[in-house]
């Protein structure tokens, strides 16, 4: 039986649900959610041991990541971000399978973001080997004839600072709660560690850090045809049912509203203050909430 007509039923027959309902309902609608990004394995426990953890427990780097709906958002931004650069851009139209099988890309992403945030070091470090020896197979040439590899310190550092840039304005935006200027700059260096296994270099370790970062690699960046391509994707999302429509366009306008204004102008994203503050916001923060509860692991 759909969900709806269950919450009817129960509705109409007066019935209050019990704790071992809503543990039910909880279940299922954790297996919707996650399926509905793509997400279709079961998340690993996480590794306690601050021995053996890749980072600790208490880390900064888990209680940003903890938070799905912040973190669903802020990996949106970040795909529309790294458009902007041509190297980085013509690498995933030359070499990605994007388009066909989008929803395969993001579970892979997460999978990485989940084994090393809250994996083991030797867990870790394999997934990152693992995608080291991909990017071995990653090189091109882009339209403006400048040869690109996956493998470019500077390239490596270039996504890596606008997925921790991402992550963190959707943290402080729609996350469960305020982060401190210390909490901020311990999350950057934190997240370091990853960029530098993968080879990136120069990594910003602070707020300020990634803020000058950002103003000196500017020049650098276009909004290519490729780019227009991709954004144009992303925007559309490729769900197809009403409620999972409706979804992701609330996700996907929260996930513009992250990015740098300058960003937002270089990829012709249309920006409306009144309509971000009175409109995307709120309904995101609502479904945040929602989603919140949702994912929150069964006891």
């Amino acid at each position: 039986m759909p969900l709806r007509q269950e919450f009817q039923a129960a509705r109409d027959l007066g019935e209050s649900f019990s704790v071992s309902t809503l543990t039910s309902l909880r279940r299922r609608l954790q297996h919707q959610l996650r399926t509905s990004i793509g997400v279709t394995k079961e998340p690993p426990p996480p590794c306690s041991d601050p021995d053996t953890a890749y980072f600790a427990p208490d880390s900064i780097v888990r209680v940003i990541h903890s938070d799905f709906p912040s973190m669903l958002i802020g990996g949106l931004a970040s795909l529309l971000f790294q458009m902007l650069h041509p190297l980085a851009m013509a690498g995933v139209a030359e070499h990605s399978r994007y388009r066909d099988d989008p929803l395969g890309r993001l579970e892979r992403t997460a999978q990485f973001l989940g084994t090393t945030t809250f994996g083991s070091r030797v867990e870790a470090e394999e997934a990152i080997n693992v995608v080291r020896s991909v990017h071995n197979f990653v090189n091109g040439t882009a339209a403006d004839g400048r040869p690109y590899s996956a493998n470019d310190p500077a390239l490596l550092t270039w996504v890596h600072s606008t997925e921790v840039r991402s992550f963190l304005s959707a943290s402080l935006a729609y996350g469960p709660r305020p982060l401190s200027l210390e909490e901020q700059n311990r999350y950057i260096k934190e997240m370091s560690k990853v960029a530098f296994a993968l080879g990136a270099t120069q990594v910003p370790l602070s707020v300020s850090d990634l803020d000058e970062y950002f103003s000196s690699v500017r020049p650098e960046l276009s909004f290519t045809p490729e780019a227009k391509e991709a954004r144009n994707f992303v925007l559309l999302g490729v769900r197809r049912q009403p409620h999972e429509v409706a979804t992701y366009a609330t996700m996907i306008g929260a996930a513009q509203t992250v990015l740098p204004s300058w960003a937002r102008r270089e990829l012709r994203l249309i920006s409306i203050p009144v309509g971000d503050r009175f409109g995307v916001r709120p309904v995101a923060l609502a479904l945040s909430g929602a989603m919140r509860w949702v994912a929150t692991p069964l006891d």
